[in-house]
């Protein structure tokens, strides 16, 4: 036997992928073919079957329960975290696949390194999904990643890009303008930030968005403070920005940072809003039973999921179909944690 025959590059168990790649077809028209889809043509089965040979391939379980080709499930890749943000996409995109009779099997993964990224990507593809949200913020993308997502249709969501994919996302850059623009209207004289890891794409155009707001009023544009999204980081960034007298706004890149600026503001004798007026994104459900209620730029994940499936299934029932990229308005909700400078009543 060959010694190339039954391993893959890396030692495995050659995948669909693999197959695709050989035959040079994409990794569904490998389902179709080996499914017995009677719309593939001749020449490509051939094609198909030459490299299933060559690699000593084996259609694993759920290739084998594919019907006419179709196996009606897709594939999301997503970051492991409890992050509500994350949890709320999910479940967006499984309820709109449930309603539609579709099945979503998800493969998250511990980073974003590329090679870790490929692999999720290689494992739904070897399972028979028809299709791939990319629910991970990718700055940069791989070959492998856009071979990966031409071969399926693929959608991405957190402002990820791959050359083939249709993109549903959220305009960024405007949430932070609404916070920020707020924050100015109540009269206060620049807006601090607290911003989201450097490696997300979300948290690079929040801090555009807040920093393009401030130079076009001409205001001085303070230094940026960085978190993890996590309470406990805005908590350590709200003590250093109560040791600062001139604070009296703060926009947090997100809910659950703002929530840890809040409380180390009141442990440190600065009240919100009297004292400093504090701003998150993303409006999580907490947000209006905190004390004070948190004024938050408001995003639908559960709408951008089911946005992102819908989209995708127009991908996969029409390959033809020429791209529609999508996105969700966010919205300003104005609560208690704003308010106008101390002295200032309008």
């Amino acid at each position: 036997m060959e010694t190339a025959k039954g391993a893959g590059a890396t030692g495995r168990a050659p995948g669909m992928t693999d197959v695709a790649r050989v035959a040079g077809v994409s990794a569904q028209t490998v389902s179709r073919t080996l499914s017995g889809h009677p719309n593939v043509r001749a020449e490509t089965r051939a094609k198909v079957l030459a490299a299933v040979e060559q690699l000593g391939y084996r259609k694993n379980s759920a290739a084998g329960t594919l019907s006419s080709g179709r196996s009606r499930t897709i594939g999301v890749v997503t970051l492991q975290t409890t992050f509500y943000s994350r949890v709320t996409l999910t479940y967006g995109i499984e309820q709109a696949a449930r309603a539609a009779g579709w099945s979503v099997v998800t493969a998250s993964t511990e980073s974003l390194d590329t090679s870790v990224v490929e692999a999720a990507l290689t494992r739904l593809a070897d399972q028979g999904v028809e299709g791939i949200v990319l629910a991970i913020p990718l700055i940069r993308v791989s070959p492998r990643i856009e071979q990966l997502t031409r071969s399926l249709p693929t959608v991405t969501v957190d402002g990820s890009r791959t050359a083939a994919s249709e993109v549903v996302a959220v305009d960024q850059v405007e949430a932070a303008r609404l916070a920020t623009r707020h924050l100015l209207d109540l009269g206060h004289e620049t807006v601090w930030h607290v911003a989201g890891p450097d490696a997300w794409l979300d948290a690079q155009s929040r801090l555009t968005g807040w920093q393009e707001t401030l130079e076009a009023e001409g205001r001085a544009v303070p230094p940026v403070l960085t978190g993890d999204w996590t309470p406990a980081s805005g908590y350590r960034n709200g003590l250093v920005l109560a040791r600062i007298p001139e604070v009296t706004a703060v926009f947090a890149a997100s809910d659950e940072m703002a929530f840890g600026i809040v409380r180390a503001l009141h442990e440190s004798g600065r009240e919100v809003p009297g004292d400093v007026s504090v701003v998150g994104v993303d409006d999580i459900d907490l947000a209006a039973y905190c004390s004070p209620s948190l004024t938050t730029v408001s995003q639908s994940f559960t709408e951008m999921g089911a946005l992102a499936f819908r989209h995708l299934l127009r991908h996969i029932e029409d390959p033809a179909a020429g791209p529609e990229p999508a996105s969700v308005e966010p919205r300003l909700v104005v609560r208690a944690s704003t308010g106008p400078v101390a002295g200032r009543t309008g």
